[in-house]
């Protein structure tokens, strides 16, 4: 797999996670108070540094063997996971991701709740906090195993660092919610993609060889994304729903 590859499913992945931790850090911000919540982001990613520094280190001593079979593994059930959600909601049977609608659900929240007193606002810090730990820790996880399992971390660093700092800035631009990214078919995308990986690194770490090398995983690509689409589409028939461009459709009328 080419260095680009792995930059790019590393950013579309970490962009997916970046946009949530946003709508959650700005609804607090908002509402309650901007230096207790930005003091529970640094806090955050500090912690979030911590854990990279710890566990990366310790990954590239395991065989790379077994390292492909377990993060094929964990591929496998985080991206279908993934799929299943974003094949769920492209076929209406699911709601789609509302990033607006989270976001006024957020605000909601942080305005009936309770202010302490004192110069910290830990409302704002733990929420932000929480927010910024959690979709950090699924960034860390798609850092850690793509980067270990091609043997480079930093670059999978690049790809995650630039998907957080477009986001950012997008969102400071915007001054708001990123309500108009089309998060789900991201998720279809990623979702597609962490199947892929998880097959191919899985495969590869129980022994088997791949016809073509690293070229199989755009078959594997192909044929998950038809897959998706056909079974997207018999779902839609069930629900009576119009067929159009997967995702894309759902979030213009969301």
């Amino acid at each position: 797999m080419s260095a680009v590859f792995l930059v790019a499913a590393v950013f579309l992945a970490c962009a997916v996670e970046a946009v949530e931790a946003l709508t959650i850090v700005l609804a607090v911000g908002v509402t309650r108070e901007w230096r207790s919540t930005m003091i529970g982001v640094g806090v955050a990613a500090v912690t979030l540094a911590a854990i990279v520094a710890a566990l990366g280190p310790a990954l590239t001593v395991i065989p790379i063997n077994a390292l492909r079979l377990i993060v094929g593994g964990l591929l496998l059930v985080f991206g279908l996971q993934w799929l299943r959600k974003a094949i769920l909601r492209a076929a209406g049977v699911k709601a789609v991701h509302d990033e607006a609608a989270i976001y006024q659900r957020q605000i909601a929240d942080a305005q009936s709740a309770q202010r302490t007193s004192g110069t910290t606002d830990w409302y704002a810090f733990t929420v932000a906090f929480k927010g910024v730990l959690l979709e950090g820790l699924e960034v860390v996880f798609i850092v850690l195993t793509f980067g270990a399992n091609q043997g480079s971390i930093p670059l999978a660093v690049v790809g995650a660092a630039a998907a957080v700092v477009l986001v950012v800035a997008v969102g400071v631009a915007v001054r708001g919610p990123l309500e108009r990214v089309p998060e789900n078919t991201l998720k279809y995308v990623v979702g597609i993609m962490l199947t892929s990986f998880g097959v191919f690194w899985g495969a590869e770490g129980a022994g088997a060889h791949w016809p073509g090398s690293d070229a199989a995983i755009l078959v594997i690509i192909a044929v998950l994304t038809v897959t998706a689409l056909v079974l997207t589409r018999m779902l839609r028939r069930q629900q009576n729903l119009p067929a159009g461009r997967v995702g894309a459709d759902r979030e213009a009328t969301s």
